[in-house]
C-alpha cells in the first residue's frame, strides 16, 4: 500500500546531510506499487523526483513536488552458462552490498566498482565508473517504466547510449523513465581482471599480488577509496562533485605552459582527460573551509558538509571553484552531482 508523507525531511535520504523538505514523499517497494502510483495521476500533476540512495544529489532548498523513494529490491539469477552468469537486480538495492554479493560468489566484472555509494538503479543512469572500469561493460539490459503510461520497456546496452558518466536516462529520456531493474552479465571464470588504473596496480604490487583475484581487486579498491575519500556517514559529501574534463590539444598545451607535469589519461573522441581534482588543487582550493562547508583536505574533487551546512552554500562554493578553474586554465568543469534547485 502506498503511504504518503507530507513535508518530509530529506536529511536521512541524502549523503550531503542537507536539511530540505519535500512537499510529499512516498516509498515504492515493487513494480506494481510503482505502476499504481503512475496511474493515480501523481506523475502528471506535480514535479517528481525519483530518489535512490541520495549519494549523488545536492538539494539547494526545499523540493516543491513529490519525492518517490525507490526501495525496489531483489537479486535473481536468470541465466548463464559455465563461463557467465546473468543476474537481475532490483533498482532499489544498494550498489556496494550487491558488489560484495558478487565478490563472495567469485563473479567478475564489477569488482573495480566496489564501495561506490548509491543504488543499483543509479548505476546505469550515471554509468558509474572507477579504477579503469565502467558499469556499461557488464550491463546487458535495463528495465524501466514510462512514467507517463506505466508501460514497461527493456533497454539493451546500445539503447542506453552510455558515455562518460552519461546515459540516455540523464539526457534524452531524463525524467521520463523510472528504472526498475538492471540485468548484468558477469563472468564465472576466466575473469578479465582490470589493473589498468595506476594506483590500483601499485597497491597490488605492494601487496605482492601478481595475479590478483576478483576479491583482491575489490579489497584493493576499497582500501584506496577509504584512504582518499571521506566516509559520508561521518562527513556529509556526495563523492566526486565534478566530472573529469576532456580537453583538446590546444587547451592541454595551454595548461602545460603553466604546469609542466600535468596528469592525463585518454578521453573519448581523441580528447585527453585531465583530473578535475588536480585542476581544483592547482587553484588552491584543496582543504579550504568556509564556515560549515569546504573542500576535502585529501581530495579536492570532494565538497563536504562538516555539519549544518546549507545546500545553497555548497552550490555557491562549487560555482566559485568552477569560475577559478575557468579563469586559470580555460576549462569549464561540469557537475557530476545532480543539483536540485527549488
Amino acid at each position: 500500500m502506498l503511504i504518503f508523507e507530507d513535508n518530509a525531511d530529506l536529511f536521512p535520504y541524502n549523503t550531503f546531510h542537507i536539511h530540505a523538505l519535500a512537499r510529499r514523499l512516498v516509498r515504492v517497494h515493487t513494480v506494481d506499487e510503482l505502476v499504481q502510483l503512475i496511474r493515480r495521476g501523481e506523475f502528471s500533476s506535480t514535479k517528481i523526483l525519483i530518489l535512490g540512495g541520495g549519494s549523488n544529489i545536492l538539494f539547494t532548498g526545499n523540493y516543491e513536488g513529490l519525492v518517490v523513494k525507490n526501495e525496489i529490491g531483489g537479486i535473481d539469477v536468470i541465466g548463464g552458462d559455465e563461463d557467465h552468469v546473468r543476474v537481475r537486480i532490483g533498482s532499489g538495492e544498494m550498489w556496494h552490498p550487491f558488489v560484495q554479493y558478487c565478490v563472495d560468489r567469485d563473479w567478475g566484472g564489477i569488482e573495480n566498482l566496489s564501495l561506490i555509494p548509491g543504488t543499483v538503479g543509479a548505476a546505469p543512469m550515471q554509468n558509474i565508473g572507477a579504477y579503469g572500469a565502467e558499469i556499461r561493460e557488464t550491463v546487458e539490459s535495463v528495465e524501466a517504466l514510462d512514467i507517463s503510461t506505466g508501460n514497461v520497456r527493456q533497454f539493451s546496452n546500445p539503447d542506453c547510449n552510455f558515455g562518460y558518466r552519461e546515459s540516455i536516462f540523464k539526457n534524452d529520456l531524463k525524467g521520463k523513465y523510472f528504472i526498475s531493474s538492471v540485468t548484468l552479465r558477469l563472468t564465472r571464470r576466466n575473469h578479465a581482471i582490470n589493473t589498468s588504473y595506476g594506483s590500483l596496480r601499485e597497491l597490488l604490487l605492494q601487496r605482492g599480488l601478481a595475479s590478483p583475484t576478483v576479491r583482491d581487486i575489490s579489497e584493493a579498491v576499497i582500501a584506496i577509496r577509504k584512504s582518499k575519500l571521506p566516509d559520508p556517514e561521518l562527513i556529509g559529501n556526495a563523492g566526486s562533485f565534478f566530472k573529469n574534463p576532456s580537453v583538446d590539444e590546444e587547451t592541454l598545451a595551454s595548461i602545460r605552459e603553466q604546469r609542466k607535469a600535468v596528469p592525463t589519461f585518454p578521453g573519448e573522441q581523441g580528447l585527453t582527460k585531465v583530473p578535475a581534482g588536480w585542476l581544483i588543487e592547482q587553484c588552491g582550493w584543496k582543504g579550504a573551509t568556509l564556515g560549515n562547508i569546504g573542500v576535502h583536505k585529501h581530495q579536492a574533487l570532494v565538497l563536504v558538509n562538516y555539519g549544518e551546512g546549507k545546500g545553497d552554500d555548497i552550490w555557491k562554493l562549487a560555482l566559485k571553484i568552477r569560475e577559478s578553474v575557468k579563469d586559470k586554465f580555460g576549462v569549464t568543469l561540469q557537475p557530476e552531482v545532480n543539483v536540485i534547485h527549488p
